[in-house]
């Protein structure tokens, strides 16, 4: 029962959170190992690989002793994996804030109803669009959020006519837009979000603002 219960894990780590609605908040990440998707602007790709495996009970100790309150569980593709669904459930338990990063390919229909989902929407830049399972989003709600990381002016037009389709601003909490990092300047981003009036958050990577592209961070 023991071998059940692990899951393949790259590292954990107490850093700030960089993105979504509790950017700024000092948070615990559980990087799990594994991703189906090869974005072309990904930058965790020491974690399509290799990892250490881990009870469950391991993990939510390990992350317990960092005292944070939130707790983010992020890839590689964490769903990939399916002991994720009880690790969530586990985390929750102990009375943490709990968010999943996922990109969008993987079914959240298992995902604790206590978890904010933080849903990536593959772009076309991102040469993985054709990967996205648009029967998530009717799963989600107000606690969820989508993202989209925008690496050119096609990339934000995409975006802006997906949140308008999916009526996404009416039914999840935060629509994110993130320039991707090196590929499109944030001051344009800033103003084709102004020009179209768009109710979407501009978000800027905080972790790499202040860090860099240091893993672990």
């Amino acid at each position: 029962m023991t071998e059940l219960r692990k899951l393949r894990i790259t590292e954990i780590f107490h850093s700030l959170q960089g993105e979504s609605r509790s950017v700024g908040l000092p948070t615990v990440f559980v990087r799990l190992t594994g991703c189906p998707l090869r974005c072309q602007y990904c930058d965790t790709a020491y974690a399509f690989e290799g990892g250490t495996m881990t009870t469950l009970d391991e993990i939510v100790e390990q992350v317990k002793s960092y005292g944070a309150d939130y707790v983010t569980v992020t890839g590689g593709e964490p769903l990939a994996q399916p002991n994720c669904l009880p690790l969530l459930s586990e985390l929750c338990d102990a009375g943490l804030q709990v968010s999943l990063e996922t990109g969008g390919a993987m079914p959240v229909a298992g995902v604790d109803e206590r978890v904010s989902i933080v849903l990536d929407l593959k772009t076309p830049g991102s040469n993985e669009m054709q990967r996205n399972d648009y029967d998530n989003i009717p799963k989600l709600g107000k606690k969820d959020q989508v993202k989209f990381v925008i690496c050119d002016r096609g990339d934000y037009d995409w975006s802006r006519s997906r949140v308008e389709m999916m009526e996404l601003g009416d039914k999840v909490g935060e629509v994110l837009f993130s320039p991707s990092w090196g590929q499109v300047d944030a001051a344009d981003l800033a103003q084709w979000i102004l020009d179209d009036r768009l109710p979407v958050r501009m978000q800027l990577q905080l972790h790499k603002l202040i860090w860099g592209d240091a893993p672990g961070r």
